[in-house]
């Protein structure tokens, strides 16, 4: 697979309407950086990285200038191969950031190449048997008022979701419970719901709040602390309280190696556009097989649905408020009752409407 060309573009994409996190705030847009590559027998891979909105233009730079040009002529059949060479030829400024972020562009185009190559959608070519995975609505919810948050809610179970993460965060205890129980009051007990904190609270707090959340059978807990606070997450996953998702803000392999070794993680969270791309992910999702872990993922549901449906350890797929859902030509991941369906088509099956992409301007 010998690659003839390559590029890279950038795009700020606004959202349809405001989000908000305990972190990041309010945000209404996001960068989107996207790699190209043209192999001999002119097939294209497609692979793409995201930013919540600072950042990308560097990341767009590494791809542009660092990454792609050092493709052209090689052969790329081994691909993990190719990530080694690409973590080496960045590694004074890397070993995760924004080099994460550049290889995790470049290194799924070359899966999409791939598959493409062998006539078969990306899950079939990594090992899967079985397209369809279970699927969560993850709501960028924080500062909705109750009453939108719950229609939000309905909006999302008529869309054929069977489970639904909510933001926790607000300033009181009591809001975050109050808010929680309305939630668990809609979907009735059983139904399986997340709460994501997005790095909100220090350990003490942290504690107090996953013991209060503990009456409301939740599947998980997201992102209590820093992400890098491994003793302090390892100390809640030994808590009577939810079991502990996390791993969205670490941003490489090693990152995750300590996490689990840390045993500070009950749903390992590796995003493969934010670490290195599909070989990095499955490298993580092995190391999760190893200690007994079922992997879930953060964002690019388009593109995780494939790895989860190849995974034996497979959770969750978060269907994420960043989707492309405007600028696909295919229209968005199917739904149907509960589970996503990866698709059929050759490679990951993403087909972007450039016309549309090119209307936004950099």
């Amino acid at each position: 697979m010998y690659i003839e060309s390559a590029d890279a573009a950038y795009y700020r994409v606004p959202l349809p309407a405001p989000v908000s996190d305990a972190t990041h705030g309010a945000m209404t847009d996001f960068e989107l950086v996207v790699c190209r590559l043209r192999d001999d027998k002119g097939l294209e891979g497609l692979g793409y990285t995201y930013t919540v909105g600072r950042g990308g233009t560097a990341v767009h730079a590494m791809v542009r200038d660092d990454l792609a040009p050092a493709l052209l002529g090689s052969d790329c059949s081994d691909i993990e191969a190719v990530w080694e060479a690409m973590q080496h030829r960045l590694h004074w400024v890397g070993r995760g950031g924004a080099a994460s972020f550049a290889i995790a562009a470049v290194d799924v185009a070359l899966w999409d190449l791939a598959a493409r190559r062998a006539e078969q959608p990306l899950w079939r070519f990594l090992g899967g048997k079985d397209p369809r995975v279970d699927v969560y609505a993850g709501g960028i919810d924080l500062d909705l008022p109750l009453e939108e948050l719950l229609e939000q809610a309905r909006q999302t179970l008529d869309a054929g979701f069977r489970a639904i993460k909510m933001k926790v965060g607000r300033e009181r205890l009591a809001e975050d419970v109050e808010r929680i129980r309305a939630m668990r009051e809609l979907l009735g007990e059983g139904f399986p719901l997340m709460v994501d904190a997005n790095m909100a609270w220090e350990l003490d707090e942290a504690i107090r709040r996953s013991q209060a959340f503990a009456e409301f059978d939740l599947v998980w807990l997201e992102e209590p602390l820093d992400p890098g606070d491994f003793e302090g997450h390892a100390e809640l996953v030994c808590e009577d309280g939810p079991a502990i998702a996390t791993g969205e803000n670490l941003h490489s392999v090693e990152e995750f190696s300590r996490l689990l070794g840390f045993g500070a993680a009950d749903y390992p969270q590796p995003d493969l556009a934010t670490m290195g791309g599909v070989t990095a992910w499955r490298q993580v999702q092995r190391m999760a097989y190893d200690y007994k872990r079922p992997v879930t993922t953060h964002g690019v549901h388009d593109l995780h649905v494939h790895l989860l449906a190849a995974s034996p350890n497979a959770s969750y797929l978060e269907w994420h408020g960043f989707g492309l859902e405007r600028f696909l030509l295919d229209g968005p991941l199917t739904i149907e009752d509960g589970q996503a369906v990866a698709p059929e088509r050759p490679g990951h099956g993403v087909r972007l409407d450039w016309a549309k992409l090119e209307a936004l301007g950099a």
